[in-house]
């Protein structure tokens, strides 16, 4: 480690490769936690490359509890967080709508970065039972087309990391490293960003991936299509603009997304939505954001028929009822 440090504080970047080494060694245990936090420090001092992050990536995933779902088909929709916006769980609703048409979802999530109430959190308040059980996750898709993969579960590494990340109380590259450490490695991924130089740094890595994917970020700094504004995305063969209007939605008012100031009040929204309860803008930004996840999963139809399916799973009470069945 002594040589890396002496490399990157002369200015110089990682390669893939050496980022992959350098974090699998500290996921290792291998070095002490002085070393670990100059290490974190440096790419507080400057922007990484998406070289370093795509290692990172790669050593998280190789350090990760690998869980086989490939017989599922299955797609994940997932935001980094830490856009402050404190927005209700947007991206988990959308999950159960994709599950509610039909389509297996292997959600990978943790509590809240920066709202009240991160994936992890609700679906606790709500009854899932977190796992790391292959057969318990498979029962899960089985019963509900979904299961959902609890981040500490699957990543023993962050024992040797958590605790230099509690410490330096600032954001590091992790915030933006989960979503893609997804145990399961679903071939399909829609993923949120919150600016656009994690936009740039997520089209470069995944790129390099065997993954079907879109990026999204919205041009107000939400990291899911927030209807607030126009939305950038970036997938495997298309690239451009989403407007409220693409999926047939008016523009919407940021405190209209407001995920409330306690979990208890983020899992009432959450239910109120599948149950029929939601405001129109409510249920417009989950629709519309599951309608990207089912036009990656189906390309062949249109983005329109994509938010029609959302909104029959939705109406229908079929998401709702994908919910009962894993917090029952």
């Amino acid at each position: 480690m002594k040589k890396t440090l002496e490399y990157l504080f002369e200015g110089h970047a990682l390669s893939r490769a050496d980022a992959r080494q350098s974090l699998l060694e500290i996921g290792q245990g291998k070095h002490s936690e002085a070393e670990f936090a100059s290490f974190l420090t440096v790419f507080k001092m400057r922007p990484i490359t998406s070289q370093e992050l795509a290692g990172f990536r790669d050593a998280m995933a190789e350090l990760c509890l690998v869980t086989d779902l490939s017989q599922y088909n299955a797609i994940d929709v997932v935001g980094t967080g830490g856009d402050g916006k404190n927005t209700f769980n947007i991206s988990t609703l959308a999950c159960f709508i994709i599950a509610g048409a039909g389509v297996n979802v292997a959600k990978h999530g943790n509590y809240a970065v920066s709202s009240t109430s991160g994936s992890s959190n609700v679906l606790e308040y709500l009854g899932y039972k977190n796992s790391n059980d292959p057969g318990k996750l498979k029962n899960d898709l089985d019963k509900a087309n979904f299961c959902f993969m609890h981040a500490p579960l699957f990543h023993p590494a962050m024992k040797y990391i958590a605790p230099v990340r509690r410490a330096l109380k600032v954001q590091t590259f992790f915030n933006i490293l989960g979503p893609m450490v997804n145990p399961s490695f679903p071939k399909y991924q829609v993923l949120g960003v919150n600016n656009r130089e994690n936009f740039n740094h997520y089209k470069n890595v995944y790129k390099s991936l065997d993954v079907n994917f879109t990026v999204i970020n919205s041009l107000d700094g939400y990291d899911e299509v927030s209807l607030t504004d126009d939305t950038c995305f970036y997938g495997n063969k298309n690239e451009g603009i989403f407007s409220p209007a693409s999926f047939g939605f008016e523009t919407i008012q940021p405190e209209s997304l407001y995920g409330g100031d306690t979990i208890k009040q983020a899992a009432r929204i959450f239910t109120d939505v599948l149950e029929g309860k939601g405001t129109t803008a409510q249920n417009h930004v989950v629709i519309a954001n599951s309608a990207v996840g089912l036009n990656l999963f189906f390309p062949g139809k249109s983005l329109l028929e994509c938010v029609q399916m959302a909104e029959d799973s939705l109406k229908s009470r079929k998401a709702l009822q994908k919910l009962k069945a894993v917090t029952a």
